[in-house]
């Protein structure tokens, strides 16, 4: 089972793209919005080097945007 976090806000269309494509693949993920919690923004600039969102963590690999292969390739889809 792979363990997925979603560093996203509320106002992301690539951010609901993701989590939509994940739940379409029947994938159970962690959302984190980071407009409301700041300790987690800071967390996924540390992970990423990015700002903008959404930032994918899979298993510890860091996907930066709806990269579908990138996603389809850690999640062996």
């Amino acid at each position: 089972m792979n363990n997925i976090t979603v560093y996203s806000t509320p106002t992301c269309p690539f951010c609901h793209m993701v989590k939509d494509y994940l739940k379409k693949n029947n994938f159970s993920y962690r959302d984190i919005n980071v407009a409301e919690d700041q300790v987690a923004a800071q967390e996924m600039i540390r992970k990423s080097g990015q700002m903008g969102v959404p930032v994918i963590d899979i298993d510890g690999n860091i996907v930066v945007g709806f990269d579908r292969n990138k996603i389809n390739s850690l999640l062996g889809i």
